[in-house]
Formats: C-alpha cells, structure tokens, sequence
C-alpha cells in the first residue's frame, strides 16, 4: 500500500493546523489509485510528529510512504529537518520504502496557480 504524508511546519494557532488537516483529507478524497491514504504530520509545534506520522502509515498497512513537504521555499527545514526527521523512521523501518517528493513551491505549475488565484480574487 502506498501512502502519502503531507508536512507542514506546524503552528501555535490550532485552525493553522486544522487547515493541513483538512487538505490531507482533500488530497486523501481526490487522489487516485496512486495513493491508498493522505495524512499530514508536523515539523513543529502540533502533532502528530514526522516520525509519529510516518509510523501510523506504516502501522496502516503502508509499505510506501511518499513525503510531501508542503514548504513554499528550500530553507532549512525543507534541506536539513525533514529529512533528518525522515531518517530516523527510516533506520527503524529498512523495509518499508519512504521517499521525499519534492517541495510545494519548486512545483513548476505553481506560478500560473497563483496567477489564476489572484485573477479570480
């Protein structure tokens, strides 16, 4: 089973949090047979934790787990702290496969998302 893990930073403001939640359930109730499940997990200052995120997929049945950091620029967290937090589940599971995706913002159709967000505002 393949999963997919969304993770934000994480906020002391719990309807921040709400928000990444409420987006895993949408990606979770529009993605195709790619993904079997959407969660998210958190950097910082909510939960579940990286680790605790990526260990429920894995209790779930996953034994893919395809980590999307939903960062809008490459600064420390997206280079250094994901994928250290990453890399400790890693050495716990050598079986199960998990990768990075690449970050939100290097996504190349992000521009024109924007423009049309902004024109349609």
């Amino acid at each position: 089973m393949k999963s997919m893990l969304v993770v934000a930073h994480g906020s002391r403001r719990a309807e921040s949090n709400d928000e990444v939640r409420e987006l895993a359930r949408l990606l979770g109730s529009q993605v195709d047979a790619s993904f079997e499940s959407v969660s998210c997990a958190f950097l910082e200052l909510a939960e579940p934790s990286i680790p605790d995120g990526l260990r429920a997929a894995i209790a779930g049945g996953a034994s893919e787990v395809v980590v999307m950091p939903y960062f809008l620029s490459a600064g420390r967290h997206v280079v250094t702290d994901i994928p250290g937090e990453v890399d400790i589940v890693r050495a716990e599971y050598p079986g199960i496969t998990i990768t990075l995706a690449p970050y939100l913002g290097a996504a190349p159709e992000l521009a024109s998302l924007i423009l049309r967000h902004v024109q349609s505002g």
